[in-house]
């Protein structure tokens, strides 16, 4: 009996992530249309909608969903939006799958996340992460394919325009899982108990 209650309790936290991991996936196709909305085609690049989706589905569901979140997301935002568009969009499916593997990496997996200062190490560890990969896809491809588009200024301008999103990660992120640990919402979404302690 103890058994079968210990796998209904798997099960559904399994579902739960599930769910949550496909409404983070929307919010990632939403978000980045309510910016280009507000502020244009550019405000995207500017404020970096789609990282904040990602970022959060790693410190939540951990990393492999993490993953698969950042995987997906700038793929079915390209086909039904058509933004990222398509000679940017394997670029971004690498940086993002590596936002969420890293930041759950850290936050879950290597428990930061019960460490002072926790979160914010998860989040620059991630960042960081995310956007050396973006660099090193950049550069192979201009390698493999001789494009001489592609380089270090298409890696430096991409950086560049995103630091208002950079800002707001950093200010955003941090605050929603302090206020999700201390209200018990995270342990409810992962079937865990607080363990918040910075």
């Amino acid at each position: 009996m103890r058994k079968n209650n210990d796998n209904i309790s798997i099960n559904t936290v399994s579902a739960r992530k599930i769910s949550v991991g496909g409404l983070f996936i929307a919010l990632s196709v939403l978000l980045p249309q309510v910016f280009h909305l507000m502020g244009g085609p550019q405000a995207g690049r500017l404020f970096l909608p789609m990282h904040l989706p990602v970022l959060f589905g790693g410190f939540i569901l951990g990393p492999v969903h993490g993953l698969l979140i950042g995987a997906v997301s700038p793929l079915i935002n390209s086909i039904l939006t058509g933004m990222p568009m398509l000679d940017r969009m394997p670029f971004m499916m690498a940086e993002l799958a590596a936002y969420g593997f890293v930041s759950g990496l850290f936050y879950r997996s290597l428990r930061f996340r019960r460490k002072r200062f926790g979160t914010l190490i998860s989040l620059v560890s991630a960042m960081l992460a995310g956007r050396l990969i973006f660099a090193a896809t950049v550069f192979v491809t201009a390698d493999l394919l001789n494009l001489s588009a592609l380089g270090t200024a298409y890696v430096i301008e991409s950086v560049g325009k995103g630091i208002i999103g950079i800002v707001l990660q950093l200010l955003l992120i941090p605050s929603m899982l302090y206020i999700l640990e201390r209200t018990g919402y995270y342990g409810k979404i992962t079937g865990e108990g607080k363990g918040y302690t910075a």
